[in-house]
């Protein structure tokens, strides 16, 4: 398929819009001051073969590891109408704070993903031996704190709430986790609705 030079431009930025506005969303709905305030927080869309279509202007190490994180997820076998999440840095992650969620996107009625969605926030706690899940003295990974490898977060629309309950219990600050968790999802919402849009 080829589009001419101006049908090719409205659809680049149709979809930066959509990559803008769930980084939008997810400051303006996050608990935390990481993302709320100092913006520690990155989003984009992926194709259907994984490869990274547009991002937000945000953090660049956000970015540069968004591509493994979300071929771990693809490697899984992801179907529309889940959503993963996974922190592991040997899977795509950056820092076990920074939370990645990736949900697949079936448009048009087909089955199969033709995008993928993706989030990346700083959480202000993540377990460890320190708050912030940041301790200076660690020398070894699980020290840091909790390590997700990828795992469905939502399935059939719903979330799982034994993972959700798991991460939950490995943080200092539920609350706020919680809080951040959900609007994290809430930018994967948007990114469905707006995709169904423009196709």
């Amino acid at each position: 398929m080829s589009l001419d030079p101006v049908s090719l431009q409205v659809m680049a930025n149709a979809l930066r819009a959509v990559a803008e506005e769930m980084e939008a969303a997810l400051v303006r709905s996050a608990f935390s001051p990481n993302i709320k305030e100092r913006r520690d927080c990155s989003t984009a869309l992926f194709d259907a073969g994984g490869r990274m279509v547009v991002q937000s202007a945000s953090i660049p190490v956000h970015l540069g590891a968004m591509p493994e994180a979300v071929e771990a997820v693809r490697t899984r076998g992801a179907v529309p109408g889940e959503v993963w999440v996974v922190n592991d840095p040997y899977r795509g992650g950056t820092h076990l704070p920074d939370l990645t969620m990736i949900s697949p996107i079936a448009l048009g009625g087909e089955d199969a993903p033709a995008a993928y969605a993706v989030t990346r926030a700083h959480h202000a706690d993540v377990g460890g031996m320190a708050p912030g899940s940041m301790p200076a003295g660690s020398r070894e990974l699980l020290q840091e704190g909790l390590v997700i490898p990828p795992v469905r977060l939502v399935r059939g629309g719903e979330p799982v709430t034994d993972v959700l309950d798991l991460l939950l219990a490995n943080t200092r600050t539920p609350g706020e986790r919680e809080g951040d968790l959900r609007a994290q999802l809430a930018a994967h919402r948007l990114a469905e609705r707006r995709l169904e849009e423009v196709s």
